[in-house]
């Protein structure tokens, strides 16, 4: 049960994270006059926080070096990033759960005992539960947004994104519980997911920019119509070859660069925008989860899967 329990502590470290963060900008976004669902938001948010929290506490001595060392569960900006963020919204931020994070070990130190995969499972059991209800809760958000019923800070399309990415952790939880394994033998599967979540993120750095900012913009457009054509690419091969579509991992590296960049000019209050420190980190730690996933498949590897 090694797998189950690794792969299941891996995404949690990743996922919930993502998750608790899609909670805190909806409720950052919402005007004040929504407290219901400014309520509802915080609520997930606690949730996913204490899941989280519990992950952490599970995974030392667990967790594989290569997600440790990808900078998909923390980077050098993501502690700055909280506590900025904290100070511009207001939210509360439990920055302890950052600081245990940065001190995780990886290989093989915990032995994986019967005791350890029965509180995985009522780890995957919560966040099963907490996800079911984000997830409606999300696509009520988008429906009142569309329907011209509710107002708030963020895209439609944001909405959308983030509910994607919801819709992927519960597939893949759900894997886990189901088989104890998470196995995608066609690569283009998660390259198809994430060329899209990389070319949304360029597009939502482009509109979340001063317009002074006419140089970023322009990049940030560069990466969004690049993405799309590897998306292109990427259908046309589905179903036909197991390879990557030529181009992804390189442009995905520069991506990456662009981000750090990008976060590390945010959080130093260097770039004109209204993108919140923590949503800086946010898409960075997404590039470097799906740079791990590129790498990992250029290699030939299949060690627990395409997660």
């Amino acid at each position: 049960m090694k797998e189950y329990v690794t792969l299941s502590l891996e995404t949690h470290l990743f996922f919930g994270r993502i998750m608790k963060e899609h909670s805190l900008f909806l409720m950052a976004g919402f005007p004040g006059k929504e407290t219901e669902y400014i309520k509802r938001a915080d609520w997930f948010r606690e949730a996913f926080e204490d899941g989280l929290r519990k992950t952490v506490i599970l995974a030392d001595g667990v967790v594989r070096e290569p997600v440790l060392n990808s900078g998909e569960i923390v980077t050098e900006f993501t502690k700055k990033a909280e506590c900025q963020t904290a100070d511009l919204t207001g939210i509360p931020i439990d920055e302890k759960i950052t600081e245990a994070e940065e001190r995780l070990c990886a290989g093989n130190i915990v032995r994986v005992n019967r005791g350890m995969v029965r509180q995985v499972r009522m780890l995957n059991r919560h966040m099963l539960k907490c996800l079911h209800g984000l997830i409606s809760f999300k696509e009520e958000v988008l429906r009142k947004m569309t329907g011209c019923r509710l107002y708030t800070a963020n895209y439609p399309l944001l909405v959308e994104h983030i509910l994607r990415e919801a819709k992927l952790y519960r597939q893949i939880v759900i894997e886990l519980e189901r088989r104890g394994r998470v196995s995608i033998p066609d690569v283009n599967h998660p390259e198809l997911f994430w060329n899209q979540i990389m070319m949304e993120h360029a597009q939502f750095i482009r509109g979340l920019l001063d317009p002074t900012e006419c140089e970023l913009m322009e990049k940030a457009q560069g990466f969004a119509k690049d993405y799309c054509c590897l998306l292109e690419e990427a259908r046309e091969q589905e179903g036909k070859v197991n390879t990557l579509t030529p181009g992804t991992l390189q442009l995905t590296k520069q991506y990456q660069q662009f981000k750090t960049a990008g976060t590390k000019g945010i959080t130093c209050c260097e770039i004109r925008s209204i993108i919140l420190p923590l949503l800086a980190d946010h898409v960075l730690r997404e590039a470097n989860h799906y740079l791990r996933i590129l790498e990992q498949a250029e290699k030939g590897s299949d060690k627990y899967g395409m997660v």
